[in-house]
């Protein structure tokens, strides 16, 4: 059995008895010599890990909160224009574009102290309690939505895509039907433009239309539903807005059909015509414990992923309806035809091939496709690649991150154990396509993407996140298990973290090349303005 000592601890034979200290010179004050240098100074060593701490690598900041910006979005057509939600209880909308200096600050003949924060373009007040969920509507984003932990949805008008930066952000309408929201999402349906939904502390989901030209109720309940029995954690539509699918700390999930669409198609309803799906945690197949608290669909919309405590994670096949999306690809837009599609988890970056998931048809709605573990905590964060790629990433409160192929059984491609250390990983995105150049301003201007256009335009295989480190990162996802420095490309720091009272709690990004942005929200309060190009 190998010592458990260092070798250093070993004791040497001495040389010379005689090179021994007298006892008699032991009590002899020798004088130091305050010009010898010390081996190692604590002040210095607190000094560097303070400049560690401080190191910003923003090229803009929006301080205007005075508590914890909990919620992030940006506006569909113009992503440069941003709306946060604050635990002071007020939104606000800025832009993020930030002017070129004429000169390096080593060039200005006076240069400044310190940087002045982006300017506010609008302040919208009104809740009595933190706001913790916001967004624009689809497709054009006509309204900007509000929830709060008083349970109220607020609704605004926007100015035309011409002068967002018109601070007329005028109060259209409100409803509080519940104690808390936890989640707001915009629905993409195109034919229930500005339709949203929203997730309640007791379980409820809601479903509410706008259209301001009503003028007897501008926002108006679509549906409301109350299966779960606890707080209702997370939701996700199908990319063509036909399905919604909610989780819950009770371990449940809902596939619900707002618009009739997949009764329509023949698909039998669950659980009293209510829902076309439903697992809860009476089944140990499904069972979670301690809940489900993250979700996404895959872009076939053939199957949901969700995600759970103690880092569970199940796939469960949905219902195939006609396609009416005009964004999707030729690849996809066939297979919706055949009422197919599908997908799965950690890593690599392949082409989508025929697997035994894309073959699922309605026959395998609500079946149990796979149940995953290779994370140790609670997932936090789903995120799936854009066609033609077959990835699907998890974010873990233990701080790591791991990819599954889904075209291969969901094997796992990678696990990024320390990839914001012992810190949660609070978001995962994949790059998305510009939201700009794939919706037209009207239904006579859309028109599918060429086939493998979008993965040229938008390097689909990078993976943004960002966890309570306070730190941004990005990852290539190419290569599997054997890529160099598991695929970090860049990171990007600027708020405190690390157990300091910050994080990062969300994040937004747009653009390519040298407009290439990320915009956070910060458990510190500031939202930061990252330049990502080249990275």
């Amino acid at each position: 059995m190998a010592s458990s000592h260092s070798p250093r601890d070993t004791e040497e034979p001495l040389q010379d008895e005689e090179a021994m200290l007298d006892p008699n010179e032991a009590a002899e004050e020798i004088p130091s010599d305050p010009d010898q240098p010390m081996d190692s100074d604590p002040e210095d060593d607190d000094a560097e890990e303070q400049e560690i701490r401080l190191q910003n690598d923003s090229v803009a900041h929006f301080d205007h909160h005075t508590d914890s910006i909990f919620c992030i979005t940006q506006h569909p057509l113009d992503p440069s224009t941003i709306a946060t939600g604050s635990g002071d209880d007020v939104a606000f909308v800025f832009s993020s574009q930030t002017p070129a200096p004429l000169l390096p600050p080593s060039y200005e003949s006076n240069p400044q102290p310190s940087r002045q924060s982006l300017a506010p373009i609008a302040k919208l007040s009104g809740h009595t309690d933190s706001v913790n969920a916001i967004t624009f509507t689809l497709p054009h984003g006509t309204y900007l939505c509000t929830a709060g932990l008083d349970g109220r949805l607020r609704i605004y008008n926007t100015p035309p895509l011409s002068s967002l930066a018109d601070p007329s952000y005028s109060f259209l309408a409100e409803s509080q039907e519940v104690p808390e929201i936890n989640f707001l999402i915009p629905c993409p349906h195109l034919s229930y433009p500005n339709t949203i939904a929203l997730g309640a502390s007791d379980g409820s989901v809601w479903v509410y239309s706008i259209d301001a030209t009503d003028k007897t109720s501008a926002l108006q309940i679509q549906q409301s539903y109350f299966l779960h029995t606890a707080s209702c954690t997370a939701g996700a539509w199908t990319p063509d807005g036909k399905l919604l699918a909610t989780v819950s700390e009770d371990g449940s999930l809902y596939v619900w059909d707002p618009f009739g669409e997949a009764t329509a198609s023949g698909v039998t309803s669950q659980s009293g015509g209510q829902a076309v799906v439903s697992l809860t945690a009476e089944d140990q197949r499904f069972e979670v414990e301690g809940g489900l608290f993250s979700i996404a669909i895959a872009p076939s919309s053939a199957f949901v992923v969700v995600g759970g405590a103690n880092g569970m994670i199940r796939v469960v096949g949905l219902p195939i309806l006609p396609s009416s999306s005009p964004y999707a690809s030729t690849t996809q837009a066939t297979k919706s035809q055949k009422g197919s599609g599908a997908k799965s988890k950690p890593g690599g970056s392949k082409k989508a091939p025929s697997s035994h998931i894309d073959s699922a048809a309605s026959g395998q709605a609500g079946q149990i496709l796979a149940s995953l573990q290779t994370q140790s905590d609670g997932i936090e964060t789903l995120s799936f690649s854009s066609p033609p790629l077959t990835l699907l990433a998890a974010g873990s409160v233990d701080g790591s991150i791991a990819l599954f192929d889904y075209a291969h059984r969901f094997a796992a491609r990678r696990h990024i154990r320390d990839a914001h250390e012992e810190f949660a990983v609070v978001k995962l995105e994949f790059t998305k396509p510009d939201p700009a150049a794939t919706i037209a301003p009207t239904p006579q201007q859309r028109t599918p993407l060429p086939q493998g256009q979008v993965l040229q335009d938008h390097q689909a295989w990078m993976l943004t996140s960002c966890g309570m480190d306070g730190v941004v990162r990005k990852w290539d996802t190419r290569g599997g298990t054997t890529a160099s420095g598991m695929g970090l490309v860049g990171e990007w720091r600027g708020h405190r973290g690390e157990g300091e009272g910050g994080g990062v709690l969300g994040f937004v990004q747009s653009g390519k090349g040298s407009q290439a942005r990320i915009v956070t929200a910060g458990d510190d309060g500031v939202s930061l303005v990252f330049a990502t190009e080249g990275q």
